[in-house]
């Protein structure tokens, strides 16, 4: 038997030991949440592996820190190629040497995957937390997802229906982000909060929160933004930047598109606040559709990608929704329209904006649709995920390995 392999059917003679990565920093607060929530079942467990200041906290020993997984784009992971491939081989010995009852990957599917399916080949049991999004393109990825981890913890409703079919153990259990937010966000407080008038209209601007995306949505989405200033004379704009770098960018932008300086309110980050603040919301599909359907505000989604990439996923088919925006695939239906590729204009943009002012009641008609969701999201998503976990650990000891 290869050293470091657990022999299958042995019992655990020690207090219980689990391994986690997180590799950005929503993964290292669902860590620590989980890690939290099992040290309520396992008061003595031991947890290390890859994580955050939030899973250091909960009490990790972190081997390595997240920010070392956390890259962008192509160019950036190719530089660090040869650092990332030394890491995740030192990391899946170490973890191996280290015998734990469970491994768990926090989304980061480049890398936990490839990790998860060498650890259940030597007899480890495996758990990916997050489900990437085979509800909207490349669904056979539930398959290769399925040969790496042993369960699949979900998010959002509709993904374990998808794994079901290819006979692979996925659990929903709720998102953390519904447990976050209350049922009622207060828009005074967080207008004053930001010193912006209460009296005055309000429109939250979400370009992305990468560079790439900003490039190509920040000169649609400010054209816009001209048009609807130049409509609604007392309207106000708040803009959050991600980070830095879109700051800067942002600023070239705002100024390229003579929005009036005195009507906009550039921030730093506090993209909730911002949202919370807004009477209605202009931003780039991800997740931050579903952060606004939360805060109960209502939303104009945008999207461009490179022409060059829309041309090849539309040709080959990999994209096998009609929906892209997260509260319009919850809800079956259009709660929020979504202007995608040739038709994210400027015009379109500001006209989808409008009719949500001109149309309170429609807004108003909106709130029990996005409270339905909210509480069906509410599902005290670590409690849940650390009950998974634990039938995992309960069950007998994985048999049939290498």
């Amino acid at each position: 038997m290869e050293a470091g392999i657990r022999e299958p059917g042995v019992a655990i003679a020690r207090r219980p030991r689990i391994a986690l990565v997180a590799g950005e920093a929503s993964g290292d607060l669902l860590g620590a949440g989980l890690i939290q929530a099992l040290r309520q079942r396992y008061p003595d467990a031991e947890f290390a592996g890859i994580g955050g200041d939030a899973m250091r906290n909960a009490g990790c020993e972190t081997w390595f820190d997240a920010s070392e997984l956390a890259l962008m784009g192509l160019a950036e992971i190719l530089r660090h190629l040869p650092r990332l491939l030394n890491l995740r081989k030192a990391f899946r010995q170490r973890v191996l040497d280290w015998q734990p009852d469970v491994f768990i990957g926090i989304d980061a599917p480049d890398f936990n995957l490839g990790v998860e399916k060498w650890l259940k080949q030597r007899g480890l049991r495996t758990v990916h937390y997050v489900s990437p999004s085979v509800w909207a393109w490349r669904e056979k990825r539930a398959e290769k997802i399925g040969a790496s981890a042993d369960m699949v913890l979900c998010l959002f409703p509709m993904e374990p229906p998808i794994y079901a079919k290819h006979g692979i153990d996925a659990r929903f259990v709720g998102h953390p982000m519904a447990d976050e937010i209350p049922l009622h966000s207060d828009r005074a407080q967080a207008r004053q909060a930001l010193a912006i008038p209460d009296n005055v209209p309000l429109l939250a601007v979400l370009p992305g929160s990468r560079l790439g995306e900003v490039s190509r949505l920040g000169p649609p989405f400010f054209a816009a933004a001209w048009q609807l200033c130049e409509k609604h004379r007392d309207l106000h704009i708040v803009i959050p930047a991600a980070n830095a770098n879109c700051k800067a960018l942002i600023t070239e932008q705002i100024r390229a598109a003579a929005l009036p300086s005195a009507r906009v309110h550039l921030l730093d980050g506090k993209a909730r606040a911002a949202m919370t603040a807004a009477d209605v919301v202009m931003l780039a599909s991800g997740t931050a559709t579903l952060e606004t359907m939360l805060v109960k505000r209502p939303m104009v989604v945008g999207y461009r990608v490179a022409e060059l990439t829309y041309r090849i996923v539309k040709a080959l088919g990999l994209i096998k929704v009609n929906r892209y925006a997260l509260p319009n695939v919850l809800a079956g239906k259009d709660l929020a329209p979504e202007l995608i590729q040739h038709d994210c204009t400027p015009d379109n943009l500001a006209a989808a904006v409008s009719h949500w002012f001109e149309h309170p009641e429609q807004v108003s008609g909106l709130q029990s649709d996005y409270r339905h969701l909210h509480q069906q999201l509410r599902q005290d998503a670590s409690a849940r995920a650390a009950v998974a976990v634990a039938s995992l650990l309960q069950a007998p000891a994985p048999s049939g390995q290498p």
